[in-house]
């Protein structure tokens, strides 16, 4: 996280096979609601809900860096993850799971 509403992060340069990489199509932020605990990278990709996603071309080339604001996103208190997608709408591993705080607080 960069602040309470950015997060940075770095566009991975291979697939999930270790093939190099020629670009990234989008990036998706998927939100799960707050539960009894925390979730794993994966919980959040497979239930969690897209609120938000940047397309090409407004995202940079495979190994540069990447600042979203999230400000618009307003959902409760969850858990959030990050999921490059290649062309073909093939997804890459989600990011850490971080903490969404309530965007009242």
């Amino acid at each position: 996280m960069e602040g309470l509403r950015q997060v940075r992060l770095t566009l991975p340069t291979a697939d999930m096979a270790g093939n190099p990489l020629a670009g990234v199509e989008l990036v998706r932020v998927l939100h799960l609601p707050l539960g009894l605990t925390r979730p794993t990278p994966e919980e959040v990709f497979s239930r969690g809900e897209v609120v938000l996603e940047r397309r090409r071309p407004d995202l940079p080339g495979p190994g540069d860096t990447l600042l979203m604001d999230l400000k618009s996103v307003q959902r409760p208190q969850g858990w959030i993850v990050l999921v490059a997608v290649r062309l073909g709408n093939v997804p890459g591993s989600p990011s850490e799971v971080l903490a969404w705080m309530d965007p009242g607080l």
